[in-house]
């Protein structure tokens, strides 16, 4: 039989070890954020987007004039993805979805919206979106990069 303070190490021993757990479980259920200070991606991320992206959105993600106004046949022209730009206001896993699957209405758009947004999923892998987007977040000044962390840990999914 162990003495006290033995059974006291002991308990203390348990106890650490059930925290580390619960802390554990608690992390994983936090939305993952992707890296902007990841330079091998961020460079990977810059080729994928000159290639597929910045025709539309701009090479210096500036996006196209008038964004925020439709055009003739009611589509609104790419927006920017820099900081000026509304990307940041969304977390992570829609980014990933809408550059994967385009604008989807009733997902990550108005039911019955249009957009000239290609999806991408056929074309590029989920590590060549996540470079993409580590590419567009290394650009972003850390204030708009905490406010979207902040999106990032409200996002439910």
């Amino acid at each position: 039989m162990l003495k006290n303070g033995a059974n006291a190490i002991v308990i203390a021993i348990f106890a650490m070890g059930l925290a580390t757990a619960a802390f554990a479980l608690w992390k994983a259920r936090e939305p993952a954020f992707i890296d902007p200070s990841d330079s091998v991606m961020a460079v990977r991320g810059k080729r994928v987007y000159d290639a597929y992206c910045a025709a539309c959105h701009a090479a210096d993600l500036s996006g196209q004039p008038n964004w925020r106004e439709r055009m003739g046949n009611g589509r609104l022209p790419a927006p920017p993805h820099d900081e000026t730009g509304h990307t940041w206001h969304h977390p992570d896993s829609v980014l990933i979805d809408i550059t994967k699957n385009g604008l989807v209405p009733g997902r990550t758009a108005p039911a019955g919206y249009e957009s000239d947004m290609p999806a991408y999923g056929a074309v590029l892998s989920d590590e060549d979106i996540i470079a993409v987007l580590t590419y567009i977040k290394s650009t972003w000044p850390p204030e708009i990069l905490e406010m979207q962390r902040e999106v990032n840990r409200q996002d439910p999914g």
